[in-house]
């Protein structure tokens, strides 16, 4: 029987423009209420993003060679799982994609858990390798952010806001926190004013059904 190819990147033309994902491993701390996951095998029309295996570097770069990436505002590490379970490979894929003269921003979507995922802090390596933190915030407040995300470690919402802080202050890339427009507005209002302490951007996304 012939395999089906695993979706390792993957396009998306939102808002914010015409960008490449990459997908490369499905494991992720938390088991959020709205994941995208929930719905669907795939995002934004995509082909399914379950993999059979995490795919290589060598794979990864092999896929991403098949692309035009002249094409893309944004290259994005963001699939179906949490990039910085597989932080080694965020870093080795961002400075190679440097190496070979790509334009467009590296940005990572993650929920900031990476450094209970790798049980130190990550921040400097991975401002050094990416021009953009994109954090899920989820909710402004601790209760409703542990009912929302539903993560396996009791201390998420202090490492991610740990996280975050510490990405702001190495300088070297934009960091900002997200959320969706579903949530109740006092946890949007509860929102802009935890960024606002982080110093981080709040950007407000809206929901895909």
């Amino acid at each position: 029987m012939m395999k089906k190819a695993m979706t390792i990147s993957y396009e998306v033309t939102s808002e914010s423009g015409h960008n490449l994902y990459l997908n490369f491993t499905n494991k992720c701390p938390c088991a959020c209420t709205f994941c995208i996951r929930n719905n669907d095998d795939g995002a934004y029309g995509s082909a399914p993003l379950w993999l059979e295996h995490e795919p290589s570097i060598e794979e990864i770069l092999a896929d991403i060679e098949k692309r035009d990436l002249t094409k893309y505002g944004d290259i994005v590490f963001c699939g179906y799982g949490e990039p910085t379970e597989r932080l080694d490979v965020v870093i080795t894929v961002a400075n190679e994609l440097r190496k070979r003269g790509v334009k467009a921003r590296l940005r990572i979507n993650t929920n900031g858990l990476g450094d209970l995922i790798n049980g130190r802090s990550i921040a400097e390596e991975l401002c050094d390798a990416v021009d953009v933190i994109s954090v899920s915030l989820n909710a402004g407040t601790k209760d409703e952010y542990m009912k929302v995300t539903r993560p396996k470690f009791e201390n998420a919402y202090e490492a991610m806001k740990k996280f975050t802080a510490d990405c702001v202050k190495t300088g070297n890339a934009e960091v900002m926190l997200t959320i969706v427009d579903v949530i109740p507005a006092e946890q949007i209002e509860a929102s802009m004013q935890l960024a606002e302490q982080l110093g981080a951007r709040l950007r407000i996304r809206k929901y895909i059904a």
